[in-house]
């Protein structure tokens, strides 16, 4: 048995005869709770239309979405899952110098670049608090909250860049998990600034990762653009239906964001207590831990030992063994973890 490097659980790890299913996946930051009852109830009354190819402009889809964020619907693309949207950013950036992208960051960001061999540098996240005046023909990508740190940006700190740079892309695929009133999204400003591109996901709040949804939020040419540039029907019906049911659910919202905050906090005091492990503050419904022991020794003694799985961070050359990241799940399940890091901890 290896180990695996990526966001998710390897599902050809076996650990002895113990099944697939009996193993606690902390690997991928996916809502505990979900997905929304509503979604399920919209996906089984949608089964009678997948004889059905769906609606190319995804009226009833694109209007929820304009709903929940008050935006006219020209300027919203839903798409397969937010990494859709990440290929055509790159064509977007394709007559730039390049893209900035942050350190650490998300690997599908170079998956979507090297598409179109788009070069790209890198920046830290103290650089940019700091200023990032030397680029000038690049284009900026942020997400925010930041994976896998879940550091939260201010506004304040990003407005002046959508006066910087050429093209602007924030990630929010994470900042559904904020209470309305600590989001720091820029949502509210994309009809001022031609030059944004925000992306936003349905996999991680509503607990949707299988039916690949998200969207993208920016100026109606850009939309038009991407329209024409992508595969037809890139959204099935079902997910369509779901993602619109899920974004009114405001019951499935509220108690999301009940539950995370207290199971979050600790979670991560529960970490702290551990001699040896450091949990960074997280805005996010993960924390990234930094560790004494390697982290894929701890990947692989708690895969042995307790059948719990936790994320490696060695695809991010920044952080490597001294680092892991762990999704926040239900308080029961939470103890689970802390109790094999504790046990692990003790051993050594």
């Amino acid at each position: 048995m290896q180990p695996t490097h990526g966001g998710n659980l390897d599902w050809a790890v076996s650990i002895g005869n113990c099944p697939i299913s009996a193993v606690l996946d902390f690997s991928a930051s996916i809502n505990p709770l979900g997905p929304p009852e509503s979604a399920i109830v919209a996906i089984n009354e949608g089964i009678t239309q997948l004889c059905n190819y769906p609606n190319p402009d995804y009226p009833q889809f694109r209007q929820a979405i304009g709903k929940y964020h008050h935006l006219e619907i020209d300027w919203i693309l839903p798409s397969n899952g937010a990494a859709e949207l990440l290929t055509w950013i790159a064509w977007e950036a394709y007559n730039l110098d390049g893209v900035l992208l942050p350190s650490p960051c998300f690997s599908d960001y170079k998956r979507g670049l090297k598409t179109f061999n788009i070069p790209w540098e890198f920046y830290s996240l103290e650089d940019l608090e700091k200023g990032l005046n030397q680029y000038k023909n690049f284009a900026l990508l942020i997400n925010n909250p930041h994976n896998p740190t879940g550091k939260l940006w201010s506004k304040n700190t990003l407005f002046p860049y959508l006066h910087e740079f050429p093209l602007v892309i924030i990630d929010e695929a994470f900042m559904d998990f904020l209470l309305p009133q600590d989001q720091e999204s820029l949502i509210d400003v994309v009809e001022s600034y031609d030059n944004l591109i925000i992306l936003r996901s349905l996999t991680k709040f509503y607990s949707l990762p299988g039916l690949r949804i998200g969207y993208g939020i920016t100026n109606p040419e850009r939309i038009n653009r991407w329209r024409k540039w992508r595969d037809p029907w890139s959204v099935n019906i079902l997910a369509a239906l779901a993602g619109a049911v899920a974004l009114q659910d405001t019951a499935f919202q509220e108690k999301t964001w009940q539950w995370l905050k207290p199971s979050r906090e600790k979670l991560k005091k529960s970490l702290t207590e551990i001699e040896g492990l450091h949990p960074l503050p997280s805005s996010a419904n993960f924390i990234l831990v930094e560790t004494r022991i390697s982290g894929l020794r701890l990947q692989l003694e708690l895969l042995k030992q307790e059948q719990i799985f936790i994320r490696d961070c060695m695809s991010f050359p920044e952080l490597g063994e001294r680092y892991f990241r762990v999704a926040v799940k239900k308080d029961e399940q939470n103890e689970r973890l802390v109790n094999g890091l504790r046990k692990i901890y003790d051993n050594i």
